[in-house]
């Protein structure tokens, strides 16, 4: 390998692939069915897998997209991504990642008091959040069980699972939260309390962080409201807890692979999720060793748009949310189960089955659920972009 491999350097065919965003009309060509003896080269690497990335991918930014809890990403990411591509900094070594570091700090400070948390660092991921919060109530406050709804994502039932920990579920209520009556000893135990049902958007009553002898918040979906002033009362509680874990890639607008895990007692946390090694400048906090600089696109994205511009897209979502509510619970076809609380809508039709519907939608407009033994239609508002009055005609005319 030559020194000049330019493989490794900044080239003019990287315009390309900036321009490659800005097409819609692609014709794939088959990809080789076995490893190539030669290589194709960079820029025809890139010829040949744009069709394919970037043309088969369902858009996100449509006005028609309504359907998961995966927003479009702002431009300003997708060049952080890009500087970080090429630096590929490496979280588990401050040497070599200064800034990178810098950033994550930022970014922890400025995010962890409307939680009312005193620090936290950032991971690939909610789902490494909260088995991290569940690790640290593990060997701070020694539980020795699980607790969370039937509704609780999966990956608490992974975290005790993975821990060695007991796991015990608690029914929910009509409105897909936990049904606290039903609530037992929490003297050893960690409870979960979701802001954000996957399925319904519900939020667990948060009057109950505190009352165990660890409470961790799932905020993955929701948490980000409580940066909203408009919206920020539904997580009233929410500062009692001992942990909570965000995605970013929710309602904070990131790319993939970017969450964040918040401590009441940072000090604490840190030193008991710290392990050292001789090969170890520092020690590694938390389940991850080598991780990316992420939070540099979180810094560019608060930066660029401030707590102003976060919360005006957060809002303008939820209110595409509520208005869809208001239509589906006057229309007399539909049967509504959850109405916008969290931008999560459920519905199904009345006089037809619901994968007819279902079928009959603009595709990625909506998607499908189950709850009470029933396939319901769901919808999640976290594109910005989405065209409530389009996506009302379409229901309209698919009802008909």
């Amino acid at each position: 390998m030559k020194p000049s491999d330019t493989s490794f350097m900044p080239h003019e065919d990287l315009l390309k692939a900036v321009a490659f965003l800005h097409v819609s009309d692609f014709e794939p060509k088959c990809l080789p069915q076995s490893f190539p003896h030669e290589g194709l080269g960079d820029t025809s690497a890139m010829e040949l897998l744009a069709p394919h990335v970037l043309g088969k991918a369902t858009r996100l930014d449509d006005a028609l997209t309504f359907a998961h809890m995966d927003p479009p990403t702002p431009w300003i990411t997708w060049a952080m991504a890009l500087w970080n591509a090429r630096l590929n900094q490496n979280l588990l070594h401050p040497a070599l990642s200064p800034f990178a570091h810098e950033a994550e700090t930022f970014v922890i400070d400025w995010l962890a008091p409307y939680f009312g948390m005193q620090g936290g660092h950032m991971c690939s991921g909610s789902t490494l959040a909260n088995l991290t919060a569940i690790w640290a109530a593990r060997d701070i406050a020694k539980v020795k069980k699980v607790i969370a709804s039937e509704a609780a994502h999966i990956s608490i039932a992974k975290a005790a699972h993975i821990l060695g920990l007991a796991y015990e579920t608690v029914p929910t209520d009509s409105s897909g939260a936990m049904d606290v009556s039903k609530l037992g000893d929490l003297s050893d135990a960690c409870l979960v309390l979701t802001a954000g049902t996957t399925t319904l958007g519900a939020i667990d009553s948060l009057e109950q962080a505190g009352k165990s002898a660890w409470t961790h918040v799932d905020a993955a979906w929701a948490g980000a409201l409580r940066l909203s002033s408009v919206h920020a009362s539904l997580l009233e509680g929410i500062e009692r807890a001992d942990s909570v874990a965000l995605s970013a890639h929710k309602w904070f607008f990131q790319p993939k692979d970017s969450a964040m895990v918040f401590f009441k007692e940072i000090h604490t946390a840190h030193e008991a999720l710290s392990f050292g090694s001789s090969y170890l400048a520092t020690p590694n906090v938390g389940i991850q060793g080598s991780r990316s600089a992420s939070a540099i696109a979180l810094l560019a994205t608060l930066l660029a748009w401030g707590k102003k511009g976060l919360e005006y897209r957060i809002v303008g979502t939820m209110h595409i949310a509520e208005t869809l509510a208001e239509a589906i619970a006057h229309d007399s076809r539909l049967d509504v189960c959850a109405s916008g609380k969290t931008g999560i809508n459920v519905f199904r039709p009345l006089h037809v089955e619901t994968q007819t519907l279902f079928e009959r939608l603009p595709k990625g407009m909506f998607s499908t659920c189950h709850f009470n033994q029933n396939v319901w239609v769901r919808s999640v508002c976290a594109n910005p972009l989405a065209d409530v009055n389009a996506i009302l005609e379409a229901l309209d005319e698919s009802l008909k």
